[in-house]
This record gives structure tokens, C-alpha cells and sequence, in this order.
């Protein structure tokens, strides 16, 4: 056996997310691609902001100096005091450039801030419907995960969250706006799961960090501001990246963001920079960090994510498909008109439409279909969605 159990164990579990993509390009080769419609992946559709072309530009003209060098593996200071001068605007909360280590996006955020706070057996909990690679992460930092269930409109459950909570719970991770299900926390839930940890951590005289994953925080559709967490909890993680709101999956950039009040701040940061060097990533791309140094205020154009959604949740409920209506990101996740989450998708592929089985989110007889795609994608899906419908 050339692999480790543990990689294959990881493998076998991995992703459907991937698994749908992949079988969707084995359906495009077939049928051709434009009688596939995919809605399996995230992958940001809308182009970058005209100010990430003239940043670039500029800062490919600027004289040599240094820029592809090894800096400080937190990162450049002025990329830094660029995010945490955004970040104390949005949120409110005062932060310095040394509570923000730049990162190889949310993903790299959230592997070093696991691995500076877990001991071998120490216990993370998640919140299903969940990205599932957040499994992954915790037992690559020699973690345990426990799963926490949501209420009906995918809110957290919080008597299934505190539930779990023992003398060995480190951190919960939260996702909001929630990927798959578009929801957003709002501030009383917030509150509420802060006021559970702060209990726990007296019981059981701990310290409990929420690890908030925000990338997509700005892909918001409401009028009320984004509820941040670090006025409820003084243990807060923020791990993001520009994936989305810039449209940069591909540069592999974002940050780590500690709150400024958390009393045990200064190990925390030193123990994630030392994570981050040793995991391998050393520090965050260098011309991306000052890139985005000059675009925290920017964004792609929201109105046109908005506007996918309606297409597609429109579609679908008309068909007959129960379907929240999400507040953030770019993601639906309907129910599935039969029990088997797995099997209905299943059916939807032999329709040449594809999207993901809820269990690959924890939360079965469900699943997410993502609107960042051609308007084309969207209602070319349709027919195969009623078809499949009235089939099940």
C-alpha cells in the first residue's frame, strides 16, 4: 500500500462536490457542452473588478523592489493595514495590521488557525448543512469533528449544538452566508451560540474559538448589515479569502483576522504564523497581497448574482421544488422530491443536469445546485429539473 489508511479513508469520503464536476466534463464530452447543464461547482463566473486590471498593471510597472522576495511570513505590513483599516470600518471593532496575517486564501486560514489551536483528540464542531472539506481539516490538525444540526430553515440547532460541547471542545466553525444553503446567521443567533461557548468554557474551564468562515460576506442580497461576531465572543477567528468577492479563486488569497480582544491573541497569531511557514504555504502570494491591498472597498457587481438567483430560484419553485430563498452567496440547496438525496441526482444527471447530493453537506434529502453560471446553464436546466421532477 503506497498511501497512507488515512488518505484513503480521506479519498474514498472526498468531495462530491469534484465528483459531480468531473463526471460533468465526462457528460460534456459526450452530448457536447452545450446540452450539459452543470451546476455542481462554485466557480465564480463574474470577472474581476476593472480596478484588480489597472492595480495589477501598476504594480508591474513599479521599479524593482524586492516584491518577489520572501517578506515577513504574516505578510506585507501595508496589505495588512489595508485590511485591517476595511475590516475595522465594516465591522465596527478596532483592528491593527498585527491581528491580520495574510493567507493562501480562507482554506489556508482556517488549516493554520486549526492546527495552532488543536491538540491530538481535541474536538471541533461543525454545523450540518456544512462544506464538507472542513472534515478534512480538522483531522489534518489531529482533530475530532462532532456534527451539530440546523433547524428546518438551516438556522443552528442550538440544543444539538451545545450538545456536543465536553472538556475537550476547542472551536466550532460557522459559515455564514452558508454554503450550501445561502442562509446568513443573523445577530441573535450570533449571540446565542456565543452565550453557549462562554457557558461551556466556564463548566469546563476551557477556552472555545469560533472560527468564522466568511468568503462570502460581501456576496450579500439583504439591506441589514452583516452581523459580525466579534462583539459576542472574544475568541473569534475570522478566516476569509477574495475568492468571491473579488472573483480570484485561482490567486489563492486572503486572510486570517484575530479579534483584537481576545486575551490570548498574541500566542494565537504567533503559533499561526508558525503554522503557516511550516504547513509549507511560508506566506501568502506576494503580488496578490498587494493587489487586494488596494481593492478591500471593491467588489464584482452583486446585482448580477442576484439576478441568477431569482432566475434559478423562480425556475425551480414553479416546477414544485421547496426551496429557501438565499440571503448570500451563490448557491441554492432545494429539497429533494424523494427521500434519497443521492438517487434523485442520479436522475438529474440522466437529464444532463448536474448539481450535489446533500449528503455531501451532512444534511441528506437535500441538494445544491449553484447559479454562478451562464444565464444559458440556468434555464437550459429546467426542463431537465421538471422532467426529473415529475419522474420522482
Amino acid at each position: 500500500m503506497a498511501i497512507s489508511k488515512l488518505a484513503r479513508e480521506q479519498m474514498q469520503a472526498s468531495s462530491w462536490i469534484r465528483r459531480m464536476f468531473e463526471e460533468g466534463m465526462e457528460l460534456k464530452t459526450i452530448h457536447g457542452p452545450e446540452n450539459v447543464f452543470d451546476l455542481s461547482l462554485g466557480n465564480p463566473l463574474l470577472e474581476p473588478p476593472s480596478e484588480f486590471k489597472q492595480a495589477l498593471a501598476e504594480i508591474a510597472q513599479e521599479p524593482d523592489s524586492g516584491l518577489h522576495r520572501y517578506m515577513p511570513n504574516p505578510g506585507f505590513i501595508e496589505a495588512r493595514a489595508a485590511v485591517a483599516d476595511a475590516l475595522t470600518e465594516e465591522s465596527g471593532t478596532k483592528f491593527q495590521p498585527t491581528d491580520i496575517i495574510m493567507t493562501v486564501g480562507a482554506a489556508g486560514a482556517i488549516n493554520i488557525a486549526l492546527r495552532a489551536l488543536l491538540d491530538p483528540g481535541d474536538e471541533v464542531i461543525i454545523i450540518a448543512p456544512y462544506f464538507a472539506e472542513y472534515i478534512f481539516y480538522v483531522q489534518h490538525a489531529n482533530g475530532i469533528y462532532r456534527e451539530a444540526q440546523s433547524t428546518p430553515d438551516f438556522m443552528p440547532d442550538l440544543d444539538s449544538l451545545e450538545s456536543p460541547i465536553n472538556d475537550r471542545t476547542r472551536a466550532i466553525i460557522i459559515n455564514s452566508p452558508n454554503n450550501p444553503s445561502g442562509v446568513i446567521y443573523p445577530e441573535a443567533v450570533i449571540a446565542e451560540i456565543a452565550k453557549i461557548l462562554q457557558a461551556a468554557e466556564a463548566r469546563y474551564e476551557t477556552e472555545i474559538y469560533i472560527i468564522t468562515d466568511e468568503p462570502y460576506r460581501k456576496l450579500i442580497y439583504t439591506d441589514l448589515p452583516y452581523p459580525f461576531v466579534f462583539k459576542h465572543h472574544p475568541r473569534t477567528i475570522v478566516a476569509t479569502s477574495h475568492s468571491k468577492d473579488l472573483g480570484l479563486a485561482g490567486e489563492r488569497i486572503g486572510y486570517l483576522a484575530v479579534n483584537p480582544d481576545d486575551p490570548g491573541k498574541i500566542d494565537l497569531l504567533d503559533a499561526s504564523v508558525f503554522m503557516l511557514r511550516t504547513l509549507g504555504f511560508v506566506n501568502a502570494p506576494a503580488i496578490m497581497q498587494r493587489v487586494v491591498s488596494k481593492l478591500q472597498r471593491s467588489s464584482v457587481d452583486m446585482s448580477q448574482y442576484l439576478r441568477k438567483r431569482d432566475i434559478i430560484h423562480s425556475g425551480l419553485t414553479k416546477i414544485g421544488y421547496q426551496c429557501n430563498l438565499p440571503d448570500g452567496g451563490f448557491y441554492l440547496f432545494p429539497k429533494s422530491p424523494i427521500s434519497d438525496d443521492v438517487a434523485f441526482v442520479d436522475l438529474l444527471k440522466s437529464k444532463l443536469v448536474l448539481v450535489v447530493p446533500g449528503i455531501g453537506f451532512g444534511t441528506g434529502g437535500y441538494f445544491r445546485a449553484s447559479y454562478c453560471v451562464d444565464d444559458e446553464v440556468l434555464h437550459g436546466s429546467l426542463d431537465g429539473f421538471a422532467e426529473a421532477f415529475k419522474e420522482a
